[in-house]
């Protein structure tokens, strides 16, 4: 049975999800969304003269597909975040009148700090709702540069969205960044991929990024690359599954721009190795002896669910800093994670809004267990694995794993899990 990826959700309100008992495989990944997106805007923003190649087939990246072609006047990006704030700061500088929105949930998470910086460049913007929140009213204008300060702890799509319409205004811009700077490697993904495009941008300092105002360039081909974040579910697949298992990553690279690399590094510590090839990567299992782990997740919040989940059915104790973000992403991932583990047995605590701890606590585990998944493609595809450890798991909503990666469900049967429609 292939099961197809759906825009809206999907008829079907769950899988139940059996592993396999052996585990060799080799998949092709999706590319990059946050390449592809960021590809898009570079693109628009130079009238490039070849369209981004490999592009994502995912709905984050379909909607700001959909959005910069059809150059529609009203524009809803659905559930796509990325969007949402790439998009608004495009739109403050390309003349006419513009109105973008989203889902019930995407209108409830918070913009205020991109709209706010924006209209210091002269951007005129409007809240259509509520103060702070999509919808918008965007009305693009030609926009100065200055200096502007933000707080190095606000989304880094916010800060990536200003930089890269930053060549475009006059005189650039300086951006300063105060305090502890999260997810630095979005940025310097940004960063990289601007200068790939002519931009002349570099940091001064720790804290202050310089982009000179100058114009893209109209002739980069470039190819997107498969996704690190899409490839974490497979190390934790292998890390989960006996010692019969070895998986092919295709299209990965060991120098890549993505900071969610970092997580095969991570994944050593749980016995999941990573030798690369011409073709990508290949998972090795090996032996671990790791009776606790303790990480900072500031630079990679993507890749938390997955390692919560996974260290959590290892029996690892663990406690993950650095997940501040998780509390507005497309749902509270923080009290997500905390529902949906005690559904299958184990008992997490948070602190301070950015800290997960489990101790080792277990309560009953709950008989045919269904997880929720929030209008969250990560929550789908953390759990999905769990099937290793929690026989015949269910996952609701399953559709949702189309903002990132459609074939996931499809992927998962040619390894060699049991996926039936309940």
């Amino acid at each position: 049975m292939r099961f197809e990826s759906f825009n809206e959700p999907s008829i079907i309100m769950r899988y139940r999800i059996t592993a396999p008992s052996g585990f060799h495989t080799v998949i092709d990944l999706p590319s990059s969304k946050s390449i592809s997106n960021r590809a898009l805007i570079l693109h628009a923003l130079s009238q490039g003269k070849y369209q981004p190649e490999n592009l994502s087939d995912c709905n984050d990246t379909q909607a700001m597909l959909k959005a910069l072609e059809e150059k529609s006047a009203y524009i809803d990006i659905h559930a796509s975040g990325t969007a949402m704030r790439f998009l608004t700061a495009y739109l403050s500088l390309k003349p006419g009148i513009w109105e973008i929105t989203g889902t019930e949930r995407m209108q409830q998470r918070p913009i205020k700090i991109l709209v706010e910086a924006l209209r210091e460049l002269g951007a005129k913007i409007e809240y259509i709702g509520n103060e702070g929140f999509p919808p918008l009213r965007i009305c693009g204008t030609l926009l100065q540069g200055t200096d502007i300060t933000l707080s190095g702890n606000v989304s880094s799509q916010y800060i990536s969205a200003l930089l890269m319409i930053a060549p475009i205004l006059r005189n650039g811009l300086t951006l300063h960044l105060t305090g502890e700077i999260i997810s630095r490697p979005y940025i310097n993904l940004t960063l990289q991929l601007m200068k790939d495009f002519g931009a002349k941008v570099s940091w001064q300092s720790e804290d202050c990024i310089k982009v000179y105002s100058g114009e893209y360039r109209r002739d980069v081909q470039l190819r997107v690359e498969s996704d690190w974040s899409a490839a974490s579910y497979w190390y934790q697949m292998t890390a989960l599954s006996n010692a019969d298992a070895s998986v092919q990553l295709n299209g990965l690279h060991p120098n890549s721009y993505q900071g969610d690399s970092r997580g095969a590094k991570v994944f050593e510590k749980l016995g999941v190795y990573t030798e690369f090839n011409t073709n990508g990567a290949k998972l090795i299992k090996k032996a671990t002896n790791i009776s606790r782990i303790d990480e900072d997740f500031i630079d990679i919040p993507d890749l938390a669910q997955t390692f919560v989940v996974t260290c959590a059915l290892l029996d690892i104790p663990f406690r993950f800093t650095g997940l501040q973000t998780l509390k507005i992403k497309e749902t509270d991932r923080i009290d997500a994670l905390i529902c949906e583990l005690r559904k299958i047995g184990y008992v997490l605590r948070s602190e301070q809004d950015s800290i997960l701890i489990w101790d080792g606590e277990r309560c009953e585990q709950e008989k045919a267990p269904v997880i929720s998944t929030y209008e969250d493609h990560r929550m789908a595809m953390a759990f999905a694995p769990a099937s290793f450890i929690v026989p015949e798991i269910m996952i609701a909503e399953p559709s949702v794993v189309s903002k990132s990666y459609p074939n996931y469900w499809n992927d998962l049967q040619h390894a060699g899990f049991s996926i039936t429609e309940e």
